[in-house]
């Protein structure tokens, strides 16, 4: 906390992608992330969503589509 307090760019600078563990008194009491590992983490959780989407819908009923036609 004292680190983050004096200088948190710094604490962030340093971290870059990895996260950061904020103690207090020696125990984890938060954990900070630079925005774009957040945002990574957004994008794998809405990767794998659609995973589970695309996997439930295999083998499914499909239909026949003539691009012309579109």
């Amino acid at each position: 906390m004292t680190d983050l307090r004096r200088n948190p760019a710094e604490v962030i600078e340093v971290a870059n992608l990895a996260p950061v563990a904020v103690l207090n008194h020696n125990k984890p009491a938060a954990y900070l992330i630079s925005a774009a590992a957040y945002e990574n983490m957004l994008e794998q959780i809405e990767d794998a969503a659609l995973t589970k989407i695309v996997k439930a819908r295999q083998g499914g009923k499909s239909v026949k589509v003539n691009i012309d036609d579109l």
